[in-house]
């Protein structure tokens, strides 16, 4: 993986994802200060199976917190990451192992090897993003009102030469 992330960055992965319903949120605090709370958070209220994923939790917002991906007893399609990088090799190891079908990397979460991992293991992943951003651009209020979708664009585009 070089400095371009354009490759784990592609609008129809993130726009199929999107629409994966069951997300576990690796690294979730019931901490509210927390992006990974409030992320969480959000995804339930816009209609997500959220699962947290952290062994120093045992519940947030009323649901059954998971010391690890391998604990989950149900199938998990997306499995989105709020740890340091150094921790994504294993959680990309568990993602293969639980069959999930997308590892994503929040911002600043950047693994090389951990993208390796699960791409070998037949995973899409989306690295440096956030889902919640994702949801609102593609999905949400951003989406209703036409702005940051690439759909409506005050940007000029290059005249057709040929």
């Amino acid at each position: 993986m070089s400095d371009d992330l354009s490759p784990w960055q592609q609008p129809d992965v993130i726009l199929q994802t999107l629409h994966k319903p069951s997300v576990a949120v690796v690294g979730m605090s019931s901490n509210e200060l927390r992006a990974s709370n409030f992320v969480g958070y959000y995804l339930m209220r816009n209609g997500y199976q959220v699962t947290p994923v952290n062994p120093r939790e045992s519940e947030i917002y009323g649901l059954k917190c998971y010391p690890n991906l391998l604990e989950i007893p149900h199938p998990i399609d997306v499995v989105d990451v709020f740890r340091d990088p150094s921790a994504v090799p294993e959680i990309a190891q568990e993602a293969v192992q639980i069959k999930a079908a997308v590892l994503w990397l929040q911002f600043g979460v950047i693994s090389p090897e951990g993208v390796a991992i699960a791409t070998a293991g037949g995973l899409q992943c989306i690295v440096d993003k956030c889902i919640k951003i994702e949801h609102a651009r593609y999905m949400g209020r951003m989406h209703w009102l036409g702005f940051n979708t690439d759909r409506i664009s005050a940007r000029r585009t290059a005249p057709d030469v040929g």
